[in-house]
């Protein structure tokens, strides 16, 4: 199946929706599909002129972001995925300024990342934290990948393993703790080592076949837009376009982002190209035991907007099962171009919205 379509915190913190089990160890069998108890988000009815230019690519370009890859055969391994805290004693991360590709959506109160590591890696992630039903929502699209968490209660475990998402836990090399940060913030993560686990336990070696976007230029028609605010349910976070760096420059409500390496270096969280989507949020619940917890729904269609070089455009996504990933299309019906460059893809509370400003 083709993956694209067209081309693809709080202290407060809910504990026991955070009440998970070692993904190496699942007693329940896997749960049916949560129900929602939210309508459906609506369509951007934006009509936006897109250049029209076909996109060019070589053999060589990764099929997460767009970009050259110097190593085309890292093009045909796995993904692995690796979720990532964003509690406020998680921070700053380490490592996610290397991923292909970011994905922010709302767990308990705040938000959590899923790092996506194709043709890229990192010997010093995290914190690594525990699985959640929309990852299971996301993951199912990308060909079988590994995904590397802390744990997960035994039905949101069964999502996985019923989706052919295939589980690295605590016990398995590459997941390792510092004593810098105390528990549960002090899971870390090495992605080489990660693959070598996934290797020796058999899991799938095949990266996804097509590109998850239609990868192309910005539209010349398209306004400007420095400045984004996201409404993630009242945490806010803010992208400012930098126009030296070409990269937006994430915060977290005035607070700069920053990423912290193992030798102390630390950086601003930026990115090139930032991809929003409206998604509406539901509370996910067992059919047996454990916890509910919040979700967001991806499939179906809602708003979308893509934002690179200081610019916008407006669109809708379609995403007509799990398996796939996300279509975007712009207010004619055309494909949505995504410009080459590392991905930050932000599901967004349709009950909270984003906002710019050029």
């Amino acid at each position: 199946m083709r993956l694209a379509l067209a081309g693809l915190a709080t202290a407060g913190l809910i504990l026991t929706a955070c009440n998970t089990q070692p993904v190496t160890s699942p007693t329940t069998a896997a749960a049916p599909d949560p129900t929602t108890t939210l309508a459906s988000s609506s369509t951007s009815s934006t009509t936006l002129p897109v250049a029209r230019t076909t996109p060019t690519s070589t053999g060589s370009v990764s099929r997460i972001n767009g970009m050259e890859v110097d190593d085309p055969t890292l093009l045909d391994r796995r993904i692995l995925a690796v979720k990532i805290d964003n509690h406020s004693r998680a921070r700053p991360q380490s490592g996610i300024q290397d991923a292909d590709m970011v994905i922010e959506m709302m767990v308990e109160g705040i938000t959590r990342f899923i790092t996506i590591w194709h043709e890229s890696d990192s010997d010093y992630l995290g914190p690594v934290r525990s699985g959640r039903p929309t990852d299971a929502a996301l993951l199912q699209a990308l060909n079988e990948p590994t995904f590397a968490i802390s744990g997960a209660q035994d039905w949101v475990y069964g999502l996985f393993t019923t989706r052919d998402i295939h589980l690295l836990g605590q016990s398995h090399d590459g997941l390792f703790r510092i004593s810098a940060r105390s528990a549960p913030h002090n899971l870390y993560a090495d992605t080489t080592r990660l693959r070598a686990s996934a290797e020796r336990l058999g899991y799938p070696d095949a990266g996804p076949a097509e590109p998850l976007w239609e990868f192309g230029p910005m539209s010349e028609y398209a306004p400007p837009a420095t400045s984004v605010r996201i409404n993630f349910s009242s945490n806010i976070v803010n992208w400012l376009w930098d126009p030296g760096q070409r990269h937006w420059l994430r915060s977290t409500w005035e607070t700069p982002s920053m990423w912290r390496a193992q030798d102390g270096e630390t950086g601003r969280i930026a990115v090139p190209v930032l991809v929003a989507l409206y998604v509406d949020l539901y509370q996910a619940t067992p059919s047996g035991p454990g916890s509910p917890v919040p979700a967001s729904r991806t499939t179906g269609t809602g708003k979308a907007f893509v934002f690179a070089d200081g610019r916008v455009v407006e669109g809708t996504w379609t995403r007509p099962s799990e398996s796939d990933w996300f279509l975007l299309t712009d207010g004619d019906g055309e494909l949505l171009y995504v410009p080459p460059g590392k991905v930050w893809v932000s599901l967004v509370p349709s009950s909270t919205g984003l906002s710019y400003s050029d």
